[in-house]
C-alpha cells in the first residue's frame, strides 16, 4: 500500500484514512508472567533485605526509628500515617510519644509491606538530613603544649588586633576542646550512639592501628587560614595541621573513617577528602552577638 495514497473510508459524511498497522513478531522474546499489577501479585520480591516476615495473618516488617522523627510518619493529624496505610494496603504501627521502639508495617501482602518500608526510609532520610548535627568525629589536640601554644596565639592577636572592630576574647576556642573535626552526625537515639561507637571501634581494628602502627601520630599545628575568597567576610579562622614526618597517615585515617561512617548511613558525604583544619577563632563563639 502507497502512505501517501491510503485507502479512503466514509463514515458519516466524513472521510477517514485508514493506516496501515504493522506488527512484529519476535520469537526469542518471552512474555513477562511475573508483571505486577497490584500488591498481592507480585510473589518473588528483589528488596529481601528488609527483613519481611511472614505471619499467620500475612506478612510484617520492623523498622528501627528514634522517637525524635516518629512525628514525620505521622503527619499533621496522622494524614501522612494515613495516606501510607492507604495506598500500601498495610497498618503502621508506631510506638507513643517519648517512647523508643520499632515501628511494626503489617500487610496481607509482602509487596505492599515492603512498599510502606520504603516510602518510610525515603521519609526518614529526608527529614534526617533536616536535623541538627548532635555529635561529631574527631582527633583531640588539647594536648598541653599545643594549649600552652594557642593560649600565647590567643594573647598576641587580641594585643595586637585591640583596636580593631569585633575582636574580643570570646571569639577563641576554649583550649579544652582543640580538635580536628572529620566529620558530623546526627545520632538520635542511645542504639544509634552505640553503633557508632561500635563502628569506630572497628575501624580501630581494621584499619587504624594498621596505617599508625599502633602508634600515636605526631603532627604539627602550625599557620592558618580561612576557607573563603573574601577577608572580610570570614566567620572561621582554622589552625593548619600536617605530619611531622612528612607522610599522608593523618589524611589516610580520616578519609577511610569518613567513608566507613558514610557507607554505614551515620554520617553525609560532604567532599572527596576531609579538610585537615582545626577551628581557633569562630564568630558563633561571641558572647554578644551585637
Amino acid at each position: 500500500m502507497d502512505v501517501l495514497r491510503p485507502p479512503l473510508i466514509r463514515i458519516g459524511g466524513r472521510v477517514y484514512r485508514k493506516n496501515l498497522i504493522q506488527e512484529q513478531e519476535f520469537p526469542h522474546e518471552e512474555e513477562e508472567e511475573d508483571f505486577c499489577a497490584g500488591p498481592g501479585d507480585c510473589t518473588d520480591e528483589p528488596c529481601d533485605a528488609f527483613g519481611v516476615e511472614e505471619t499467620e495473618r500475612g506478612f510484617q516488617c520492623r523498622v528501627e526509628v528514634p522517637s525524635p522523627l516518629y512525628k514525620y510518619i505521622i503527619g499533621k493529624k496522622g494524614e501522612t500515617k494515613k495516606r501510607l496505610e492507604t495506598e500500601t494496603r498495610t497498618s503502621i504501627s508506631i510506638p507513643k510519644p517519648g517512647m523508643e521502639g520499632e515501628i511494626v508495617i503489617t500487610g496481607q501482602h509482602r509487596s505492599g509491606v515492603i512498599s510502606a518500608r520504603t516510602r518510610i526510609d525515603v521519609l526518614l532520610d529526608s527529614f534526617r538530613k533536616k536535623q541538627p548535627f548532635t555529635h561529631f568525629l574527631s582527633f583531640a589536640l588539647n594536648q598541653p603544649a599545643i594549649q600552652e601554644k594557642f593560649l600565647q596565639f590567643k594573647e598576641e592577636v587580641l594585643e595586637k588586633c585591640s583596636k580593631d572592630h569585633g575582636v574580643s576574647s570570646s571569639l577563641f576556642q576554649n583550649p579544652a576542646k582543640l580538635h580536628l573535626t572529620l566529620g558530623t552526625l546526627v545520632l538520635l537515639s542511645e542504639q544509634e550512639i552505640q553503633k557508632a561507637c561500635d563502628l569506630l571501634q572497628r575501624c580501630k581494628e581494621d584499619f587504624v592501628d594498621q596505617i599508625t602502627g599502633g602508634q600515636p601520630l605526631t603532627v604539627e599545628v602550625a599557620g592558618v587560614e580561612y576557607m573563603n575568597d573574601d577577608p572580610a567576610m570570614t566567620d572561621v579562622l582554622y589552625a593548619k595541621v600536617h605530619m611531622k614526618d612528612g607522610s599522608d597517615r593523618l589524611q589516610m585515617v580520616a578519609d577511610q573513617l569518613v567513608e566507613r561512617f558514610v557507607a554505614s548511613g551515620l554520617m553525609l558525604k560532604e567532599w572527596d577528602r576531609v579538610k585537615l583544619h582545626a577551628t581557633v577563632m569562630n564568630t558563633l563563639f561571641r558572647k554578644d552577638p551585637s
